[in-house]
C-alpha cells in the first residue's frame, strides 16, 4: 500500500492497493478513520473516491458471507458471460466491470460528527477491484468541515 498526505493536520489523502482481478477488496476503514483522526474536524465529512470505472466503493459489513452475497448480487446482475457492447468496441472482455462499478458507485461521503466517522458497528468502507485483471486502485479522500 502506497500512502501521501496522511500528516498531521491533513485533510485529504490517497493510498494505492493491490487487488485481486473480478472481486479483489479490502477494507479501507482504518485508513479512512486515521485520516479523519489526524485531519482535526470535529464536524464535516469524508469523501472517498476511487480512481477508474471498473472498481468499487462503497459499505457493507466486511464479513466473507456478506461480500460472498454481494458478489453472487453482482454475478445476476451484470454477469461476466453476457454481451456487452463495450467488449464489443474495445475487445478486452471487461464490460461487465464498467456497469458493476456504475451501479456500485466509485465514491462515498461519511458524516464526521465529533471527529469521528459515523458508520454503523458493522460497517465498513470497502474498495473493490472489478476488472477482470489484478489492478493497483488508487483511492483518494478529502474531510471537509469546519
Amino acid at each position: 500500500m502506497k500512502q501521501q498526505g496522511a500528516e498531521r493536520g491533513a485533510r485529504q489523502a490517497s493510498w494505492t492497493f493491490a487487488l485481486a482481478a473480478e472481486f479483489g477488496y479490502r477494507d479501507i476503514t482504518p485508513e479512512v478513520t486515521e485520516l479523519v483522526t489526524r485531519s482535526g474536524v470535529p464536524t464535516g465529512a469524508a469523501i472517498v473516491s476511487l480512481k477508474g470505472s471498473t472498481g468499487a466503493i462503497t459499505t457493507i459489513e466486511y464479513e466473507k458471507g456478506a461480500l460472498a452475497d454481494l458478489r453472487r448480487a453482482l454475478d445476476q446482475v451484470a454477469p461476466v458471460d453476457i454481451e456487452y457492447a463495450h467488449n464489443a468496441a474495445y475487445h478486452d472482455g471487461n464490460g461487465f466491470s464498467h456497469v458493476r462499478s456504475a451501479l456500485l458507485k466509485t465514491s462515498i461521503s461519511v458524516p464526521v460528527i465529533e471527529g469521528r466517522l459515523q458508520l454503523g458497528t458493522w460497517q465498513q468502507i470497502i474498495v473493490i477491484n472489478l476488472d477482470n485483471r489484478p489492478r493497483q486502485r488508487e483511492v483518494v479522500a478529502v474531510v471537509v468541515g469546519e
